[in-house]
């Protein structure tokens, strides 16, 4: 089964990032581990901006329970990149983030993921509703 290769048009929201020199591997370009570091910066920073996440001192945190990323076409130190974000699955305490990478300014996406937050009580580790404010900022993103 193949994966349809996402354009920029598919997604909501748009986090710049600067690939960085230690990014590459010994092929020359961004090794397929780093591409979770953009997805997990992408949505962290949507979260903690847009849905006023307190990474630090909340009593609510998000796991990572499942990911996964397809890969198109290579990207490199210095590319700029874009990590362009959306929300394919919203329920009562997870939510499913789809993610695209993009060379800046480019349509067609280099990568695309998928990734599975469950959120928790901080202090039990057990599921919890997702906070009424988080959960406004997420449905911005449902498509």
């Amino acid at each position: 089964m193949s994966t349809p290769m996402p354009q920029r048009t598919d997604y909501l929201y748009f986090q710049p990032i600067t690939t960085r020199w230690h990014d590459n591997d010994a092929y020359g370009h961004i090794n397929n581990v780093t591409y979770y570091s953009f997805f997990d910066t992408a949505v962290n920073t949507y979260l903690i901006e847009v849905g006023g996440l307190d990474i630090h001192d909340g009593e609510v945190v998000g796991f990572v329970v499942s990911s996964a990323c397809d890969y198109f076409a290579s990207i490199a130190f210095p590319d700029r990149i874009e990590i362009g974000l959306r929300v394919g699955k919203l329920g009562n305490s997870s939510v499913q983030y789809e993610l695209a990478v993009f060379k800046a300014g480019e349509a067609e996406a280099c990568a695309a993921g998928r990734f599975v937050h469950v959120f928790v009580d901080r202090a039990s580790n057990l599921p919890v509703a997702i906070p009424p404010a988080l959960r406004g900022s997420l449905e911005q993103l449902v498509v």
